[in-house]
């Protein structure tokens, strides 16, 4: 069977993807994965073979024209995050709409038997519909998010198809509503490459609080988060803690000097990050939530926009941590925050139960094999 991947040219979309295409492979499939060319390097870097099916993109870049408005005193915020979510789906759209022609011209050479999407890439949905083939798509954060959909059909200028399949990594009980049924799937954390240090792996003296904003939270800082990083760190050193700062270069090179007293590792894949701290603060976007539940960690989660304020709330739903509104962030509330995590049991046994539920779902093995049977339906 041959089994053709699609993905935006994000991390936190690709990312969640990496476990199933590699257990395809292992179970005898052909995979491709197909992105825009500026991201073919990130899913080499996987393992993974990967073709250029739409001109170099850069979402940041893109996006940048919809977020402002977050900043703005006195604006109406859940109609202004209605318009970002319509906006950032404009954006997808537009990126499907440069795609789209490649993409086309990818499945009719390489006739795939099925297409497993992130559910914001759309070139490969509406190709792969044109051409009959069985649309599985990868579902991210617990948030139904229509309005993704509706800016993706504005550019696109038709409806988009709905899919043949939904996998959910979110554990069942976590989920909202969806039009459509969801089959779970295992979330196996993929972070990316990097070798792992050697004091991670060491016993630790004291609690580790690890901080960490994903991949565009830092380059799209709508709420004025960078500011409070330093002292939030400092804060959290003063309290006996050892702060682990995960975020790439380029973003804290614009940040104020980081304190002494925490360390910086860069992009470290966080899953490895993780097994060695004892909590996390974190934004709350998809592939940290379910890599922090996963690990059975308690969180303090501080969402931005997207579909993070729904993750959070569903993280707060399973015990496991606790979640401040934009407005409630400081360096001391962060620091309560941690100190209120580290001293309550209960979000101890919250996490554990939480990362119970995600190692309960099927595996990406086991997904790998009812890809099959939808092949053949």
């Amino acid at each position: 069977m041959r089994v053709l991947f699609t993905t935006a040219p994000l991390s936190g979309h690709f990312f969640p993807l990496v476990p199933l295409a590699w257990a395809c492979r292992a179970a005898g499939h052909e995979v491709l994965v197909a992105t825009a060319a500026s991201y073919v390097p990130s899913v080499v870097r996987a393992g993974l073979p990967a073709a250029a099916t739409a001109p170099p993109a850069d979402f940041v870049e893109l996006a940048a024209e919809t977020t402002p408005e977050l900043g703005v005193p006195g604006a109406d915020v859940r109609e202004v995050e209605r318009r970002l979510r319509y906006g950032h789906g404009m954006v997808f759209g537009e990126m499907a709409a440069s795609g789209l022609p490649g993409m086309t011209e990818l499945i009719g050479q390489w006739y795939p038997d099925i297409i497993v999407s992130d559910r914001a890439e759309f070139a490969g949905p509406v190709a792969g519909a044109r051409h009959d083939i069985p649309i599985v798509q990868l579902h991210w954060g617990v948030a139904e998010l229509p309005e993704y959909r509706l800016g993706a059909e504005a550019v696109l200028g038709e409806r988009l198809p709905d899919p043949t399949w939904v996998l959910d990594p979110w554990p069942r009980v976590l989920r909202l509503p969806h039009a459509l049924p969801h089959h779970g799937i295992r979330h196996v954390p993929y972070n990316g490459d990097a070798p792992v240090p050697g004091w991670m792996l060491a016993p630790r003296a004291k609690p580790r609080i690890c901080l960490t904003m994903g991949t565009l939270v830092p380059h799209i800082d709508v709420r004025g988060l960078a500011p409070l990083i330093s002292e939030t760190l400092e804060n959290l050193a003063d309290l006996g803690f050892d702060p682990v700062l995960v975020a790439d270069e380029k973003a804290v090179a614009a940040w104020e000097p980081l304190p002494s007293v925490a360390e910086h590792v860069g992009r470290m894949p966080l899953s490895e990050v993780l097994r060695a701290s004892d909590a996390v603060i974190h934004h709350g976007g998809q592939g940290t939530s379910l890599t922090a539940l996963a690990a059975g960690l308690p969180q303090l989660v501080l969402p931005q926009f997207a579909d993070q304020f729904e993750n959070a709330a569903a993280i707060v739903r399973s015990g496991a941590g606790i979640r401040l509104r934009p407005e409630e962030i400081s360096p001391e509330t962060l620091a309560k925050g941690c100190l209120r995590l580290l001293e309550n049991v209960s979000f101890g046994e919250g996490a554990a139960s939480a990362a119970a539920a995600v190692a309960a779902q099927p595996s990406p093995a086991e997904i790998a094999t009812s890809l099959e049977a939808i092949k053949d339906s």
